[in-house]
């Protein structure tokens, strides 16, 4: 799988998420933004609507909690991530990390 295929991004997303509890670290925001060095490809950060999109996913999925969004994005239905620096992996996530044979898949 491509590094900035969905699966991966969302891999990516949640073992760090996951890490920083585990750690009781805070997280750092510059790993989960659009231009994180776990999301170059080519020397190219994600687009904005697929990084929006892919945090709304997750928040809207209850994977991960505590992102703010606000304004909705070239008139799509899912909004902005402002603010994430209080965003955590939730219960849910930690299942859907451990269970998921995408993401399983993605990790290799």
């Amino acid at each position: 799988m491509a590094k900035d295929d969905y699966h991966v991004i969302v891999y990516q997303i949640l073992a760090y998420l996951y890490q920083c509890l585990k750690s009781g670290k805070d997280i750092d925001t510059k790993m989960l933004g659009k231009d994180s060095e776990y999301f170059i490809v080519d020397g190219r950060a994600l687009s904005d609507r697929y990084w929006c999109y892919i945090l709304y996913q997750l928040q809207s999925m209850r994977l991960v909690d505590g992102i703010v969004f606000s304004g909705h994005v070239n008139n799509c239905s899912y909004e902005r991530p402002v603010r994430w620096e209080n965003c955590m992996i939730t219960p849910m996530g930690i299942e859907y990390l451990t269970d998921n044979s995408f993401l399983v898949k993605a990790n290799e």
